[in-house]
């Protein structure tokens, strides 16, 4: 059920649910880098466990089968560790707090 809300309300809430992209870079970019960036991570785990599991290739002793597939899901458990994660935009009231200091304090400066 909604209800109405004052404009003080509002904007109060548009500050808390609002987001806005600090990271540095283009906003725009974001859309092909965080894909590349997935895509890279999960390249680089495949690798990875691509490369444990060479020492089993062929016909091999059933010892190194199974050094060879632990040590493949421990390096794939790894790098899944260390992959890409997104994270999110900063609140728009923060972004608008550390405005109002940067202006004070250049203002004092002068």
């Amino acid at each position: 059920m909604s209800r109405v809300k004052t404009p003080r309300e509002k904007k109060q809430l548009s500050y808390a649910n609002d987001r806005r992209n600090t990271y540095g870079e283009n906003q725009k970019s974001s859309r092909k880098n965080i894909p590349r960036s997935k895509q890279l991570s999960h390249q680089d785990e495949r690798r990875a466990v691509r490369q444990a599991l060479i020492a089993a290739k062929g016909t091999v002793a059933d010892e190194v089968a199974d050094e060879a597939q632990s040590q493949a899901l421990r390096k794939g458990r790894m790098k899944k560790l260390k992959a890409f994660r997104k994270s999110p935009d900063t609140p728009l009231g923060e972004v608008i707090e550390r405005r109002l200091r940067k202006r004070q304090t250049k203002t004092s400066d002068e």
